[in-house]
């Protein structure tokens, strides 16, 4: 049964976005497992989950490996550390940070592999990212922002 259920977790945090234990019980419940909210905890710890940042920019439960969850932390935390502004034309941005601090930040937005990012290059204190599209810039950068807040 437990065998069944962590791996059940496991399907369903590759299949969708989970942000909280509430919804992964949500979910195990509409496959026909009846779990509780401290259960899911349990494997949750047991299963050694992280939550890292979506796409979306929000957070979910992933399976990573320790050293990359740390690397990961550290690379955003560079980047919400770093960020002094963020201006945008067309479907490319230009992020300024303080001196020393672009390569660090730019790791970060590489690290997230979002597929509206063709690519950035970065500076000393400037990263240009380059957008896939005009439509998809202001969704970028709304990301970008909430990077900056974590």
């Amino acid at each position: 049964m437990k065998y069944n259920r962590q791996a059940m977790i496991l399907k369903i945090i590759e299949e969708k976005d989970i942000e909280t234990q509430e919804e992964l019980v949500k979910e195990l419940r509409n496959r026909g497992m009846d779990v509780t909210q401290a259960t899911v905890s349990r494997d949750i710890k047991e299963l050694r989950l992280v939550k890292v940042m979506s796409k979306t920019g929000g957070s979910k439960y992933a399976t990573i490996e320790r050293q990359d969850s740390d690397i990961s932390e550290r690379l955003f935390r560079v980047f919400s550390e770093s960020v002094i502004s963020i201006e945008h034309a067309k479907n490319l941005s230009v992020i300024k940070t303080i001196v020393a601090g672009a390569q660090g930040a730019a790791s970060a937005i590489d690290a997230m592999n979002w597929p509206e990012v063709i690519g950035c290059i970065a500076g000393d204190d400037t990263i240009l990212v380059v957008v896939r599209d005009d439509s998809l810039i202001e969704d970028v950068l709304r990301r970008f922002s909430k990077m900056m807040r974590q």
